[in-house]
């Protein structure tokens, strides 16, 4: 596999070669600290895998792989970054893997294994679906927004509630009711996004609404009751 690596920080530009070079399904790497100069190597050659940096100087690695994502044949792309916040960005982006820094190598490996298994056994994107990233345990796993219920706010951060489980995101619930808002998602309380979908009973209680899905009974702030309401009936008449 033939492998681009860009990051303008040179100390972890020359690690991540190093242990990309160090695995034997790696043929060659390919290392650059400037944006211009992965473009111009992205012209001259063909790439089996991209791993980017996200925040550098003039282009970043988002725009880096959105140019990527119009080739005709684009390489696979990873990235690798000290931030978390931009891991929905990334997977809308397509992005078979996102690493956080400092790389341990067997997270390295495991993005290898990625990389090769989707060339080999290409998988369609899921129309009009989600996968944000989570951290648990070291590994960085993909949770699906149609498997989610509700999230739920967690100081600055949201947690995704799931049939199976729940999963801490850096990201606040504001974001995630702007992304997820025509997919059915409906701010209930200010610490609460549901998913219309899963929703199992509407209760009311002296004048209050509490929404239940699965096991959990989530209050309707008063403010919020009226645009729920409205969602309910425009989800009823096929509206969205």
């Amino acid at each position: 596999m033939k492998v681009l690596v860009l990051d303008d920080e040179k100390p972890a530009l020359d690690e991540l070669v190093y242990l990309l070079e160090s695995d034997e399904r790696v043929s060659s790497v390919t290392g650059c600290d400037v944006a211009t100069d992965a473009v111009a190597e992205l012209r001259a050659a063909a790439y089996d895998a991209v791993f980017l940096d996200i925040a550098m100087p003039g282009l970043s690695g988002l725009d880096l792989a959105a140019v990527i994502g119009r080739a005709p044949t684009p390489p696979a792309i990873v990235f690798v970054t000290a931030h978390a916040e931009h891991a929905v960005e990334a997977f809308e982006l397509h992005a078979v893997d996102y690493l956080l820094k400092p790389v341990r190598t067997e997270r390295l490996r495991e993005a290898v294994r990625r990389i090769l298994e989707g060339r080999d056994k290409p998988e369609l994107p899921v129309a009009g679906n989600d996968a944000i990233a989570v951290e648990l345990g070291g590994v960085t796993r993909f949770v699906q927004r149609a498997d989610v219920l509700f999230v739920e706010v967690q100081g600055d951060y949201s947690r995704l509630h799931t049939a199976t489980g729940s999963h801490l995101v850096r990201l606040p619930i504001s974001t995630l009711e702007e992304r997820w808002r025509e997919h059915g998602f409906v701010r209930i309380h200010r610490s609460f996004l549901v998913a219309l979908p899963h929703v199992d009973a509407i209760q009311e209680t002296a004048g209050r609404l509490i929404v239940r899905v699965g096991e959990r009974e989530l209050p309707v702030s008063r403010r919020l009751t009226p645009a729920l309401r409205e969602q309910l009936r425009r989800t009823r008449r096929g509206e969205g």
